[in-house]
């Protein structure tokens, strides 16, 4: 029951971040800009981190059938090829004309999926350990706020007036607790895979920090800014190595 509250607890958390996208209405362009890149910066060190010094780790302590190294490759592939066909539906509709809310509605689609699998991944992560349930929560959380001020972003941009776009935006990311109650509804059959779902999870988290996140914040040319943004990104890693001695 403790395991269940605390993935709870920690998913509708992350959902309510979702109502980060607001800070657009506040907050100036430029200071905006600049908070989000150092998230960003601070995402991709956790899922990175979170992927090689706990996920894998944990998956590597069961004695594993070759075969099983196929799942981070699974999981980096499935989200190549979703994000690839996302911007070609996204080009298309660009090329065509098409309504831009068909575009806001995608990116909803897309969340809701995301998200999805996010509350997945933190059912197993807590099964595993609260430990590290809890450094997964917050490699989740770390890399949603800036997905979902983008996300806001994509909305207001697709037509949707900001009330619409905050609460549409808040629905796609409660998936994140549709995945936690699957999660525990299919557990007994979940808990023997855990080391095939966290090594998933481990191509799925490579691929996100890796491919998206830092190219994002390595377009940088100012040499300040390049070398904050790699401390950023350095101490994110060394905080995630150090929670390894708490397991």
């Amino acid at each position: 029951m403790t395991v269940f509250f605390y993935t709870i607890a920690s998913a509708a958390f992350i959902s309510v971040l979702s109502f980060s996208g607001a800070l657009l209405l506040l907050a100036k362009d430029r200071f905006l800009r600049n908070l989000t890149i150092f998230l960003v910066a601070l995402a991709a060190a956790t899922l990175l981190g979170t992927a090689f010094l706990h996920f894998l780790p944990e998956a590597l302590e069961a004695e594993l059938p070759e075969r099983a190294f196929l799942f981070p490759l699974i999981g980096f592939v499935l989200f190549y090829v979703g994000e690839k066909l996302l911007h070609l539906h996204h080009a298309t509709q660009r090329d065509t004309g098409h309504d831009p809310r068909e575009l806001g509605i995608l990116s909803l689609a897309g969340d809701f999926v995301h998200n999805f699998i996010d509350g997945i991944i933190l059912v197993v992560a807590f099964l595993v350990d609260v430990k590290l349930g809890f450094i997964t929560a917050a490699a989740i959380a770390l890399h949603e706020i800036p997905e979902e001020i983008a996300e806001f972003g994509v909305l207001l941009y697709a037509g949707f007036s900001k009330l619409r776009a905050l609460l549409l935006n808040f629905l796609s990311a409660s998936s994140i607790l549709l995945g936690v109650i699957a999660g525990f509804v299919v557990q007994d059959a979940l808990i023997p895979r855990i080391p095939f779902v966290l090594l998933f999870a481990v191509g799925v988290f490579l691929y996100i920090g890796a491919s998206d996140f830092v190219p994002e914040f390595r377009k940088e040319r100012d040499p300040a800014k390049t070398v904050a943004l790699f401390l950023v990104f350095l101490g994110g890693l060394l905080a995630l190595w150090l929670f390894t001695f708490l397991e």
